[in-house]
């Protein structure tokens, strides 16, 4: 049943007899249509329930959903109580945001995440190729998509939660394809990575930015988005001034304050780095986060601020292949996150070799995606101080720990899986 632009209550409630063209409700038709009692009924669209002067379909929606009073369901125009107790309805939203709040109540909620990059992929070989292979009239043997191809398509060609624009990409390359074998009379046609440019135009999306090169004051992040997650780079300039902080990358309230905690933590362990101790009088720090036109907010980005300031104001190095992720308290403690599933994989794509992530998401680890656990070491950091350990470059100038800092040091798997 697709609910998508309904606004009149009889469609959900059926007409009453006296009405030019009545006729049962949207439920009792779908009930009829499946021709049995105990039927599984998809209420496609719910948030797309509108309502005007002819009554509010949510609030018939009630009674439907309702376990406890939809066993006598009344139809305005069957007049007659029908017991809905034994249907199982599932409904489908893209946002809970326009759905009623009591509607909602009678719900229970399950929430879909993106697909991530290798779930595409497979999606892909296995379906969606096979798909557009037969809705453009090719065999199997006359196109080949190779992997690599696959995998520019999901990284440089599209950017979306699901795969409706990975599918149109690969119709557009069996078009392609068709034309070339009735055009120029070649048997097989081939796609692969270097060759996409030629077939689908310049690559519309470039992939994250992550350094290459160990460097003071610059930091990888992790975020998650409607899309699946991405690397976030947060840099931190120090300069002479009288202790300002400018935050710059319309960095969201939330953010904000985690940049205030990590000033404040870092006074606090000022001496252990060799920074000075009056720096908040003396010198402005600047945090920018790139892509300034892209809004970001969350509570996830506490532990890069403070790895930033404390790299930027003690003129320690960074690991480039080092990715973080938590939100930390003014005692130093990191705190748990969430978005794990599709933040370790845009660290995977990035070419990052170490993830950094709280200690209480430790049983988030079951969700993410075995590629990236087999690729990618895991560290679960307690306290920040388990953050700087493994993310900081010993300096022979700071009062470091060298022997907890040290980048090939094997004490420091005692904290990683």
């Amino acid at each position: 049943v697709s609910l998508g632009g309904v606004k009149d209550e009889s469609d959900i409630r059926g007409h009453r007899k006296t009405y030019v063209g009545a006729m049962p409700g949207r439920i009792m038709n779908a009930m009829k249509l499946a021709g049995s009692k105990n039927p599984v009924v998809l209420l496609d669209e719910i948030d797309k329930m509108s309502n005007d002067f002819r009554g509010d379909p949510s609030s018939a929606m009630l009674e439907v959903l309702d376990s406890e009073q939809n066993n006598a369901f009344r139809d305005h125009y069957i007049e007659v109580p029908f017991d809905l107790s034994d249907v199982l309805f599932i409904t489908t939203a893209n946002t809970l945001d326009t759905v009623q709040a009591p509607l909602l109540d009678r719900m229970e909620v399950i929430e879909l995440s993106s697909y991530t990059r290798e779930e595409k992929f497979h999606i892909a070989k296995e379906h969606l190729i096979k798909k557009q292979e037969g809705k453009n009239g090719l065999k199997a043997s006359q196109i080949r998509i190779c992997n690599d191809a696959i995998y520019k398509l999901i990284d440089s060609y599209t950017r979306e939660a699901g795969v409706r624009n990975l599918e149109r990409q690969i119709g557009s390359l069996c078009r392609k394809a068709a034309k070339e074998i009735v055009e120029d009379g070649v048997k097989k046609v081939t796609f692969k990575a270097d060759n996409l440019e030629k077939y689908l135009g310049h690559e519309k999306y470039l992939p994250d930015v992550v350094s290459d090169k160990d460097a003071v004051g610059s930091v990888n992040g992790l975020a998650w988005t409607s899309v699946g997650g991405v690397v976030m780079p947060l840099e931190v300039l120090v300069l002479d001034g009288k202790g300002r902080i400018e935050l710059t990358g319309s960095l969201g309230d939330v953010m904000k304050e985690s940049a205030k905690i990590a000033v404040s933590y870092c006074r606090s362990v000022a001496d252990k780095y060799g920074i000075d101790k009056d720096f908040y009088e003396k010198k402005d720090l600047h945090i920018h986060a790139p892509e300034g036109a892209v809004p970001k907010d969350g509570p996830s980005a506490g532990v890069t601020m403070i790895t930033g300031i404390i790299s930027a104001l003690g003129n320690i190095k960074v690991r480039s292949d080092v990715a973080m992720t938590g939100e930390i308290t003014l005692s130093g403690k990191v705190l748990p996150i969430g978005g794990l599933r599709e933040k370790t994989m845009a660290a995977y794509k990035a070419g990052v070799k170490t993830i950094i992530v709280p200690f209480a998401n430790k049983a988030d680890l079951d969700d993410v995606d075995d590629t990236v656990k087999l690729c990618c070491e895991f560290v679960f950091a307690k306290t920040i101080q388990d953050v700087l350990d493994v993310a900081l470059i010993p300096n022979s100038k700071n009062n470091v720990p060298l022997e907890l800092l040290s980048k090939n040091e094997p004490e420091r798997k005692k904290l990683t899986v």
